[in-house]
């Protein structure tokens, strides 16, 4: 297997892209990926997506973005794998350089949600979960997500308030984050008076709907910096599952598909947690990046929270999460998000993030999550 490195990366601003139909978007992400690669070819294409199908009607979405970027006759292919599906998309594009198969891989996130009325959304996306025992019983993904929330809190006699420094954390990085959906700035009150949504979950708890775009090109790392004066190596990449019901878990609190891809991305990066300088973390719900914290290891069961309140996770912390704003600030588009996190990270190891610049970031590890917990990629991420 061959070294692999990213050598560009490109994304559209996250938000109501009305404006645009979804493989419009794609195409605008793949384009400046490409052009920030300086290749001259591009091998095979590979698109992460969920929801094109149900919302949009359009299936072999990857062939057509392919076809309208100037690339017909590459091969293209879609990946869904629900929340992760853009993870799960690099991966595939990954393997595909280490292996030697291809050269030169196009990878590419791309959602449109909000062109559609909130019941099919929802609709769409609790299709991830157990159909017939979870959606078909009237869960969504905020009731079921609601669930491990009140465990939580019951569990570790944990308050509601007590969450409150995720999402104040993720809506002050996405301040300096141009292609962020949500540029404001939330306090703790805002968060404590917020409405309440699936108790007890609240507004502000939740990632927005949302529509968007990344894209990544992957090269052999001996030719990387043919290409770029920034090349990323990907030091590990790894995937994991577990039931899509909570009811089907060993632990309902432990995420062990969380635990097994973290283990296996460290195992192959031949890295220890603590090597890791950001963390691009699954916060669709504050609960979600809690109890992710607590399964990689960053944090004992009952204590993630705690990482929140002492100031651990911002950009000058002893772990930054969602340095650009995560799911929570950023946006959320769904089979994009994992794209997102990674060309998020790409800027951080390249030391071109701006104002929310982690200081001395080497290591970076992103982890996408699909379903509540049932299938989870991880990547370590490395400047050269």
């Amino acid at each position: 297997m061959r070294d692999v490195s990213i050598i560009g990366i490109g994304q559209v601003p996250i938000g109501d892209r009305w404006d645009k139909p979804i493989y419009f978007l794609a195409v605008e992400a793949m384009l400046a990926a490409i052009q920030d690669s300086h290749a001259e070819r591009i091998d095979s294409v590979h698109i992460g997506n969920m929801l094109s199908s149900t919302l949009a009607g359009q299936d072999l979405l990857a062939g057509l973005a392919t076809d309208q970027v100037g690339l017909r006759g590459v091969e293209a292919t879609k990946i869904e794998a629900a929340c992760s599906s853009g993870g799960a998309a690099f991966r595939e594009a990954y393997l595909g350089v280490a292996s030697g198969q291809v050269d030169f891989a196009l990878v590419c996130g791309v959602e449109k949600m909000t062109d559609h009325p909130g019941e099919e959304i929802t609709a769409g996306l609790v299709s991830a979960s157990d159909a017939d025992w979870e959606s078909a019983q009237g869960d969504t993904f905020v009731a079921i997500n609601a669930h491990l929330m009140q465990r939580y809190m019951y569990e570790y006699q944990v308050k509601h308030e007590d969450f409150a420094a995720f999402p104040i954390n993720a809506h002050h990085n996405a301040m300096n984050n141009p292609y962020a959906m949500m540029h404001y700035e939330l306090s703790r009150e805002q968060f404590n008076q917020a409405r309440m949504i699936a108790d007890p979950i609240n507004l502000l708890d939740c990632s927005p709907v949302c529509d968007g775009a990344a894209a990544i090109v992957l090269a052999p790392a001996d030719i990387a910096r043919r290409f770029t004066d920034f090349p990323v190596r990907v030091r590990a990449s790894a995937i994991a599952t577990d039931s899509l019901a909570l009811h089907d878990r060993h632990n309902l609190l432990g995420l062990e598909a969380v635990a097994l891809s973290a283990s296996k991305a460290f195992e192959q990066a031949r890295l220890r947690r603590e090597d890791s300088g950001l963390f691009e973390a699954r916060d669709a719900f504050s609960i979600t990046a809690v109890l992710g914290l607590e399964a990689c290891g960053f944090a004992e069961r009952g204590h993630g929270w705690h990482m929140g309140r002492d100031g651990d996770i911002s950009l000058g912390g002893r772990l930054p999460i969602g340095t650009m704003g995560g799911l929570k600030a950023r946006g959320h588009p769904v089979g994009a998000t994992g794209i997102y996190q990674i060309v998020e990270a790409t800027l951080q190891l390249r030391g071109l993030a701006g104002k929310n610049q982690v200081k001395d970031a080497e290591i970076a590890m992103t982890q996408n999550i699909g379903g509540s917990g049932s299938n989870v990629v991880t990547h370590v991420l490395e400047r050269e």
